[in-house]
This record gives structure tokens, sequence and C-alpha cells, in this order.
């Protein structure tokens, strides 16, 4: 059996993940999700300095306490920074601690890049108007802009997404980029319709060598749309 480590995107917490980690418990696999600083549940901890490390800490220290090791890494969106991060300190350590990573329509960062770096200027440029008007923390945008019309699982998301910290946007993450390159990956593509902010990654995941790439029929939170699917794509990988 697997051990799931389910890192959430921005304006998420581990709430997002729920009806994905009863499939994969019930197929016997170890699931835990991560709830990163200053968001869902944590929001309380929010602060303006919070950064990229902060986040991947949060994992790591995660991984430590539960004594976790062949992980499974799964990050969706802002959580892909998240997870590279992750990923390469635990690779530092040496073998056995990572076993697969799993990028969610999400970031998948060159050695150097940080989170802002792909998107459209004119999104880059809202996007810190925005966070300098809310204390350096991007407000939620409507489900709508993820493909999630008027209904249950729009408002859901409204009542639970939080604004996400912001200190991370513009810096960059380091890595050793060959050691990530040796891991097995998977990048899940939800385009129907297509978040904007991910189509350079969906180009680069393309052009890199090493990448399986599963194509999901759904929007950017194919964990709320589209959660069977999206946990039979995780079992084929455990």
């Amino acid at each position: 059996m697997s051990t799931f480590v389910l890192v959430h995107g921005a304006w998420g917490g581990a709430w997002v993940w729920r009806r994905v980690i009863g499939p994969l418990r019930g197929a016997g696999h170890e699931v835990h999700a991560v709830t990163l600083t200053g968001d869902g549940e944590r929001a309380h901890l929010r602060r303006p300095d919070i950064s990229l490390r902060d986040h991947i800490d949060d994992v790591l220290g995660l991984v430590d306490a539960e004594e976790l090791t062949d992980i499974v890494l799964v990050g969706h969106s802002y959580g892909g920074m998240v997870i590279t991060g992750a990923a390469d300190a635990l690779l530092a350590r040496g073998p056995g601690w990572v076993k697969q990573l799993v990028y969610v329509d999400a970031m998948v960062p060159l050695p150097g890049e940080g989170w802002g770096q792909g998107h459209p200027p004119e999104v880059v440029q809202a996007r810190i108007a925005a966070a300098q008007a809310h204390g350096n923390a991007l407000p939620p945008p409507d489900p709508r802009d993820f493909g999630i019309d008027d209904g249950p699982d729009r408002d859901w998301l409204l009542r639970r997404q939080v604004p996400h910290p912001f200190g991370m946007y513009r810096v960059p993450l380091h890595f050793d980029g060959a050691r990530w390159a040796a891991l097995p990956r998977l990048f899940v593509d939800c385009n129907r319709p297509a978040y904007p902010t991910i189509d350079a990654m969906r180009t680069r995941v393309r052009q890199q060598p090493g990448w399986r790439i599963a194509e999901m029929a759904t929007g950017h939170f194919p964990m709320v749309t589209r959660p069977g699917e999206l946990s039979s794509l995780l079992l084929s990988v455990a």
C-alpha cells in the first residue's frame, strides 16, 4: 500500500480533498492532507511574511511527525510549488522518501522560478494589486473562474475559501533539477475549461521528458467536480 500526502492550492485547505480521501483510504492506502500555514483552518495564522519555505516546512513537518516514507506527493495548483520544494528537501536526505510526484493542474517550476512566473502580465499585475489591498494576501476568486457554475459545489467553495498568503508569489524556488527529474511524475491536465494561469505548465510538461500526462474534461478543481475520476488516477500510481 502507498502513502499519499495531498497538498492544496491557493485559497484552499485540507478540506478540499475530502471527496478523494475516502476512496484512497477505502482502497487501503494511507492518506494525509496538509493545510498550509495561513490557509483553511489555519487562516488565523496568516501574516504578511509567510513564505514558500513555511509551506514546504508544513509538508516536511507532517512527514516527520507521522514518520512517513515512500510517499506519493500530490499538489494542486500553487501546491505544485510546495511539493517540488518538499520533494527536493526529502531527496536530499537520501533514497526511500518519495515514490511519485503528481501535479494536479499545478505549477511545475524550473529551478530558480517563482509561483508567478509564467502567468500572463495582466494576471501578475492584478494579483499584486489585489494582495497589496488585503494585507499581502490574495482574495479568492469566484469559483466560476474554475469552471464551477452555480450550485452546491460553488456554494461550498465560497463558504470555505480564504485569502491566500502572497509573500512567495515572485520568490524563486531553488532545487536540484536533475534529482527531481529522476522521479516518476504525473501531470493531470484539467482543460474543460482550462484555467489560464496553468497554460504555460501544460505546454512545459509536454516538452519535458519523463512525464505521464492524463487529461480530464473538467475545470481547475477536479477533486471537487470529478473526485471519482481523480481518485482512480491517483490509485493508478499507487
